[in-house]
């Protein structure tokens, strides 16, 4: 079977949202941060699911969360970085999900219309791996082919997540510019969450 009979067989790819770190410079889980009334856990899973994305999975690690419409999977080594919860979930996934969509629950203004990018050129133009860039840097999310697993989760370590392997096979990865669409500003501190707070509000407020 060719890698584009693969792609094609209708199945939508799964999103895997890793959501398991405690947040030391914040303060506390960012899973559980409320941000226009909406936890970051659930924001997060929400998006991967408007973007198209099916079944939906959740890393958890520093705190135990349950988000209706998405299946947890715990990582007992959460604290020691984010490479640890990427390969916990890629090695929770069912054999039947062929493609998985990567995303963090600490950047709230991914959204859906660049997941719904991602899928796109998988879809479309048989891309087995796929990353959105802003202003030319790749960022998430993230779109791997089952083929990927194997090197991400080699590549996967420490406070690193998918990057290594973006750069180490930047031939196999397609490039998505999402710059219009949304932004891959990340919640690492109270600053950033008032700064995000207030881009946030004033969005809605100009909705």
């Amino acid at each position: 079977m060719t890698t584009r009979e693969r792609s094609g067989a209708g199945e939508s790819p799964a999103g895997l949202l890793l959501a398991a770190g405690e947040g030391s410079r914040l303060g506390r889980p960012k899973a559980l941060v409320v941000l226009a009334g909406e936890r970051l856990v659930d924001r997060g899973v929400r998006i991967l699911r408007e973007g198209g994305c099916g079944p939906i999975y959740v890393v958890t690690g520093a705190a135990e969360v349950v988000v209706d419409g998405a299946d947890s999977i715990h990582n007992p080594s959460w604290n020691t970085g984010m490479g640890s919860s990427l390969r916990a979930g890629l090695d929770a996934l069912p054999d039947d999900v062929d493609a998985v969509v990567v995303a963090l629950a600490d950047q709230p203004l991914v959204t859906s219309a660049a997941v719904r990018r991602l899928l796109a050129v998988h879809r479309e133009d048989g891309a087995r791996a796929a990353a959105a860039t802003y202003a030319g840097n790749l960022r998430n999310p993230v779109l791997l082919g089952r083929e990927h697993w194997p090197s991400v989760h080699a590549l996967a370590e420490g406070d690193v997540g998918a990057r290594p392997f973006l750069r180490a096979y930047s031939h196999l990865v397609t490039t998505v510019a999402c710059d219009d669409i949304a932004s891959p500003d990340d919640i690492d501190t109270p600053e950033d969450l008032a700064r995000l707070r207030e881009m946030v509000n004033g969005e809605r407020a100009g909705s």
